[in-house]
Parts: C-alpha cells; structure tokens; sequence
C-alpha cells in the first residue's frame, strides 16, 4: 500500500480496519502513516516524502521522489505480492501501479483522481494502470462503468469516522476553549508547501478579524511538530507574531467540531469540514507558475468538495490573487455572522453526509479479497 499525505493514512486506515481481521497474519507494507501503522502496517520510507502538491514544487523533489518509486517498484516485481493498493497520491501510484500491473500484480486504487474537474484524459492512464477502482462518491461509479474499469463504491471513509451530530461543547473543553467563546479554525494545510503559500493570507485574515471582534479565538490544528514549527515561524516571518492563533499538533477533528466557522485550504479537509456540518470558506494559494497552468486545466468552477458535490457555490472559494487578507477576513466574517446561511449549509451538509455513509470498512476490504481470490484463480 502506499499513501502519500495526511488524509491518504485515514482513509488507508479505514480500509485495513476491514481487512486486518481478515488477514491477520499478511505483511502489509509500502508507504503509510501512523493510522496505518495501527493495524500493523510497515512503512518502508516516510510518507511526508511524498507530500509535496503542485507542478514546479514536485520538480524540485521529483529526482528524490523518483527514486523511492523505482526502489519500491523493485521491491514489489520481486516480491510479488497478492495485490498493491495505491490510496490517492495519483501521480505516484499511478505510474507504479502501471508497471505491476503489466508484471501480472493485480493493482487497485481507492479514492479516484478528480476526472470529473480536471484533467478527464486521465481515465486511459487508469484503465492501464487499475484492476479495480475504490470510489468514494456515488456519481464515480457510473463514469467507471462506461470506461469499462471495474470499480466499487464504498462510500466515503470520513463519513463514518465524523458524527452526524459533532459534540461541541465536548470539543471545546477538549481544547481549552470556553463554551460561549466564537471560535474560527484556521487549517492553511498539512504539506509543507500548502503552509508556505497560504499561511501569510490566513493569518493575516485572523489578524483583520480579530481587529473586528477581539473576543474571537482562533485554533490551527497543524500534522505535526514538523509542520506547527514551521507555521509558527512563517507567521514571525511575516511580522503576524500579534495574531493570537492558537497552533496545535492534531486534533484537527476535534478543532472542526470546536469551531463556529472555519478557514480551510481546498482538499479532502473541506469535505471534513463540510460533515462537521460548519460554515467555511476555502482557499488555495500555491507558486505562481504552477497556478499559471493548472488554472486552465479544470474544466467546472469549483475545486471545493462541497461545492463539487453540491454542484453550486455553496461556500465562497478564494484562490490564488483572489485569497487576500482582506477578502478571506470578509466572507469568513460573513460566515460567522449569516445565521440564515448557518442554517441552510447544516441542512445541506447532512444531506451530503448521509449520501456518503457506508460500511467502508467492510465493503472495501470485501472488494480486495475478491479482487485477490479472482487473480489467484486466473493464475
């Protein structure tokens, strides 16, 4: 298995909650995190190797990057194993599965690239490279089916782990937080190059919000030491040491549940949000020549899960020169402050939620055995 980022480890981990107790006994290894890690899997290098996101950033660790997939891909022609499961990290897995597949290794991919926004060719380099497909939104299976890949729906995994209805006065005093305190959460991103690009803007919008109500309590919720270390100098070295955020290591979830609206940049953490049933505002800075050519790529106009899912705006989305200080502090404020709007997305939220819930446990560690028992069968 091999899972590139923060979010690829949970929803990894769901997976081999349902396939652990099947196969107590298998080596599972590749690339992981510390929530695969609890249901014994081996990491062989460390994920956050991986976890650089946009085109210029990735050339300048795509030799290091490189190199660890072709020294896994070695491992694996030799090793053989019963099946690799790729979870999201498209441009790395991909090309990996691509080859094991042609070796005869049976190859699955859970969490499909976005086709659907962005890049539509890409669903050849698929069929090349997938046995079968793990999707998590209902709308994905039927794209599949006509591409003739064969795929699975199994919901997705964040709908199982988030409640239906988030504790918040549990949460808060979780944190710290007094319970009629209004609490923004500031989640800038869990890569290193998400932090570099957005952290000056949404903290400088903290900073103008906090200006309007000094009351506000803001909770960055960061990946990790690695990652809060390097915000918190970020923020000195943007001359933002002022702005009183709070930077925590994990606990995103629990800052979710904590927070009367959030500031979040676009991603899977948009759709946690989106289940925590919050008000949000999604934003996406990233190096300006990458932003040069990925902003002609997508072919609908939204990059946010809810809005995808949605099929409207019904978060504002502010990305690139458009994600100012001033601009994220305006639509959060209003955010904060619309009741009615409050409750529309609460609505529309557990709409979205209950869509989404599946036993995804189950239902994916089912869809691995079979695809296991079928390519043992064929051989």
């Amino acid at each position: 298995m091999v899972a590139g980022e923060t979010s690829g480890d949970l929803l990894a981990s769901r997976l081999l909650s349902g396939l652990r107790p099947r196969l107590p006994d298998a080596d599972i290894h590749g690339i992981g995190g510390p929530r695969m890690a609890e249901y014994g899997f081996s990491s062989d290098w460390p994920m956050d190797k991986l976890a650089v996101r946009g085109l210029f950033e990735v050339l300048a660790h795509y030799r290091e990057i490189k190199n660890i997939q072709i020294a896994l891909r070695d491992k694996l022609l030799a090793e053989r194993p019963a099946v690799f499961i790729g979870v999201d990290a498209p441009d790395f897995n991909f090309g990996l599965e691509m080859q094991l597949k042609r070796a005869g290794i049976p190859t699955m991919h859970f969490i499909s690239p976005s086709i659907w926004a962005w890049r539509g060719w890409r669903i050849r380099k698929v069929a090349e490279a997938v046995s079968h497909m793990l999707v998590v939104f209902p709308f994905e299976e039927a794209l599949y089916r006509k591409a003739g890949i064969p795929v699975t729906y199994v919901g997705h995994p964040l709908a199982e782990v988030i409640p239906m209805n988030p504790d918040v006065d549990a949460a808060r005093s979780k944190l710290g937080l007094p319970s009629d305190a209004a609490v923004v959460a500031i989640l800038p991103g869990s890569r290193m190059s998400e932090l570099k690009y957005n952290t000056a803007a949404f903290v400088g919008a903290a900073r103008l919000l906090a200006q309007r109500d000094p009351s506000l309590r803001f909770v960055a919720p960061m990946a990790g030491e690695k990652q809060r270390r390097y915000f918190n100098g970020l923020i000195a070295e943007a001359g933002l040491q002022d702005v009183p955020v709070q930077a925590i290591d994990g606990q995103s979830h629990t800052v979710m549940a904590a927070a009367d609206a959030v500031l979040v940049a676009s991603g899977t953490a948009s759709l946690e949000v989106a289940l925590f049933k919050k008000p949000m505002v999604i934003s996406y800075k990233m190096m300006r020549a990458s932003w040069q050519i990925m902003r002609h790529m997508g072919y609908q106009p939204w990059i946010g899960l809810p809005n995808i899912l949605a099929q409207e705006f019904v978060v504002p989305e502010l990305l690139q020169d458009a994600a100012t200080p001033q601009a994220l502090a305006d639509a959060l404020w209003k955010q904060l402050n619309d009741a009615s709007q409050q409750a529309a997305l609460r609505r529309r939220f557990t709409d979205m939620h209950h869509a989404l819930l599946r036993n995804t446990a189950h239902e994916s560690a089912e869809a691995v055995l079979k695809l296991i028992a079928d390519s043992a069968g064929r051989a």
